[in-house]
């Protein structure tokens, strides 16, 4: 008696008032969880100059606007906190190592898969150095401008000439305009092969971008030619407007002594430049579409 009332009660229980069954509750759609993406962490070098972090940090405040869904954390290799150790041990699912330098060399083949492998806790993938790159010659282009560098023309360009006008000398042209004109890449200096390889690729691009201006490197360290070797050579071509762009990331101690050695203009490090930025950003789209981060700690573009 009492199984046939509790199946009664039942089967009432699913009846709507006025004697019409009860359709069963929609159950509430589930929404799939939104995959965060992998943190990118900006590796910096470090320096004992308080303008380096103040820099890099409006540098990653530009790669934020730039991407405000990216989590975004920075680590520096020596001299500075947050260390890069640090930052991976708060970190947890996967990351992405964007290292703030220029070139390849011992930071980038040792240091940062170092790094990577000693937080096991994640999986993390190290994009290639930022340099070489077009948009690093911006970048220089740019800052020599901004330091009052002209050639005085430029290819297809002549300043005070109308199209259609017959050629003549302009003023650019005749104080000696591209002819008269070379450029140092002042750059840190490495004894690893390859970083003097980048190095010297971006010399090149800097020099296309700037119409063909002879573009030298020159070191802060390292065996290669010093700024003031380069200058020499730039005068021995009969080059006699040479300017030194400042190929470092962030102001330092090299930085000042290479522009201490300039015979005239010296432009700022690369710096928050919106082109730099453009290049993080790039950095890291170009190690997550390497390869599926499936490895605890994969080297990118090395």
């Amino acid at each position: 008696m009492t199984r046939i009332t509790a199946q009664l009660s039942s089967q009432l229980g699913q009846l709507a008032p006025g004697g019409l069954q009860r359709r069963p509750r929609p159950r509430p759609l589930s929404h799939p969880a939104v995959r965060r993406p992998p943190t990118l962490v900006a590796v910096a070098h470090g320096s004992r100059d308080p303008e380096a972090l103040r820099t890099v940090t409006a540098l990653l405040d530009r790669v934020r606007a730039l991407r405000p869904d990216l989590p975004v954390r920075l680590g520096h290799i020596e001299l500075n906190h947050p260390l890069l150790a640090d930052t991976l041990a708060a970190l947890h699912g996967e990351a992405v190592l964007v290292p703030l330098l220029l070139g390849r060399g011992y930071h980038i083949k040792r240091d940062l898969p170092d790094a990577a492998a000693a937080a096991p806790h994640l999986s993390v993938r190290v994009a290639a150095p930022l340099g070489p790159h077009p948009l690093l010659a911006e970048a220089l282009h740019a800052r020599l401008a901004e330091a009052g560098w002209t050639p005085g023309w430029t290819p297809g360009e002549v300043p005070g000439r109308t199209p259609g006008e017959a050629p003549g000398r302009t003023p650019g042209e005749a104080s000696g305009g591209l002819s008269a004109a070379g450029v140092v890449l002042a750059a840190a200096g490495s004894r690893d092969r390859d970083s003097a390889a980048d190095t010297a690729r971006t010399a090149a691009l800097l020099s296309a971008r700037l119409g063909g201006v002879p573009v030298l490197p020159g070191y802060a360290s390292g065996t290669g030619p010093t700024v003031a070797d380069a200058v020499r050579a730039l005068a021995g071509r009969g080059r006699g407007r040479i300017a030194v762009a400042s190929y470092f990331a962030a102001p330092g101690r090299f930085a000042t002594q290479c522009a201490a050695a300039a015979p005239g203009i010296a432009a700022a490090p690369l710096g928050d430049h919106a082109a730099v930025a453009r290049l993080v950003v790039h950095r890291y789209e170009e190690a997550l579409a390497s390869a599926p981060m499936s490895h605890p700690a994969v080297t990118v573009g090395v």
